[in-house]
């Protein structure tokens, strides 16, 4: 058997631990570090080193800092109350609009994306306060269950994104562009949805058949007053960014001890509270570095057997374009996001992926936020769709049908943004080619 043959193999083998639910850093330890002593001249013992200088080099990379502060900064968010804040000035603007809670819930989410970093963290938080307000005023569940677990996405794309992050540690990409990159495609995501909603109820007035009061303007500009805390920390960590003040890394410890310091002012620092934000805090980061541990050691195993080479030529034999190449692999990314969960789909098709990008010229700073998006839909594809499964815990009253049901309008509109990406590249680079630094 040669190189390629167990390389194939490898991967194979790998798919089939990871539909067995074996965890994805696992997995990939143990593929990656058989695979690389099958198919280095020199074997296991190379294999065994090479398992351990990897684990080792990424725990000591300095850019990674950047995923528990920001992650934290999310936690302490919640913790603060300015997560409740958000989304109470959302709901006094767009409550009284048809449909209005649904999409407050949108810009609660998009909002709350931009503190956490996390599609989990803003299903969670922001579902637990918008879910009760549109059972209140009698929303279809699907409506609303279903806005909830899109709005929740927003996560992994509007910066901080732990996926970008991912993204940039595996790619070699700057994190502070691709968090450029996400800002005006998070929100035209955001606007999509919006959109959706309105289409819905505007369709069928009766999923969303009472409104909230509209507002003076008073109460409202109140209402974003007090939201000040959560929008000011967004605007400086973000706009630290983009006008070179600082790094991804230094604003994500400004972020965190901004946060930590509302926390001080509101007299939110409880010891039980704060407990289970560092707690949580530490178990993502863990997590998350665990899988890149293992994209580490699989990765070179998957580059010494030839695979990605064998996989270009295949596709130069193809005689296609780029674009053609770019969507085959988005659209095997969306197949892949209905059985695998996000980070895993990262981990392992970037080792496959990339040469063949580079090759063609693709801008790797535009295909990340692309993939970024795909991964999105992931996260509320069925049967796997790890948000509809969040909500679920959150509405447990709701049949997972339903909540399924509820999301198919917002993946469609995701797969609208992809095509607008496509056609306008610039709306994902015009940030990062502006911003100093």
């Amino acid at each position: 058997m040669d190189s390629l043959d167990i390389g194939i193999l490898g991967f194979v083998v790998l798919l089939v631990l990871l539909a067995i639910r074996m965890p994805v850093g696992t997995a990939m330890l143990i593929v990656g570090t058989i695979g690389f002593g099958l198919v280095h001249p020199r074997g296991f013992s190379v294999a065994i080193t090479n398992l351990g200088s990897e684990a080792f080099n990424i725990s000591t990379v300095y850019s990674l800092t950047i995923l528990p502060l920001f992650i934290l900064m999310g936690n302490l968010a919640g913790v603060s109350g300015m997560s409740r804040d958000l989304y109470d000035a959302a709901h006094a603007w767009f409550g009284h609009l048809k449909g209005g809670l649904a999409s407050s819930t949108i810009v609660g989410c998009a909002g709350f994306s931009a503190l956490s970093g996390s599609s989990l963290a803003s299903a969670v938080t922001m579902g637990r306060v918008a879910l009760p307000e549109m059972q209140r005023f009698r929303y279809d569940d699907a409506l609303a269950t279903g806005s909830i677990a899109a709005g929740g996405t927003l996560g992994i794309l509007i910066p901080p994104s732990a996926g970008f992050v991912v993204y940039a540690i595996l790619t070699e990409e700057s994190i502070g562009r691709l968090f450029m990159a996400g800002v005006l495609p998070g929100i035209l995501l955001s606007g999509l949805f919006v959109f959706a909603i309105w289409v819905q109820v505007k369709r069928r007035p009766e999923l969303a058949p009472v409104s909230a009061a509209r507002l003076p303007l008073g109460e409202r500009m109140a209402a974003l007053g007090r939201a000040g805390w959560i929008i000011g920390i967004i605007l400086i960590t973000i706009g630290g960014i983009y006008g070179g003040v600082f790094d991804a890394v230094e604003a994500a410890g400004i972020g965190a001890f901004l946060s930590f310091l509302v926390c001080l002012i509101r007299g939110k620092v409880r010891w039980a509270e704060m407990k289970e934000a560092l707690l949580h805090t530490l178990r993502s980061t863990a997590t998350t570095f665990y899988i890149l541990i293992g994209a580490f050691v699989f990765t070179p195993f998957i580059a010494l057997s030839g695979l990605p080479t064998a996989l270009s030529g295949w596709l130069v034999g193809l005689e296609a374009s780029a674009t053609v190449v770019l969507v085959i692999c988005l659209l095997a990314f969306i197949a892949l996001g209905t059985f695998l969960e996000g980070f895993a789909i990262l981990v392992l098709a970037l080792p496959l992926v990339q040469p063949i990008m580079e090759g063609y010229g693709v801008n790797m700073i535009w295909f990340g936020v692309l993939m970024v998006i795909v991964l999105e839909m992931g996260l509320i594809s069925p049967p796997v769709g790890i948000n509809v499964f969040i909500v679920k815990g959150i509405a447990p009253d709701v049949p997972m049908n339903t909540i399924f049901r509820g999301i198919w309008p917002f993946w469609l509109a995701m797969l609208v943004g992809i095509v607008i990406l496509l056609l306008a590249p610039d709306i994902a680079l015009l940030l990062p080619n502006t911003m100093f630094g």
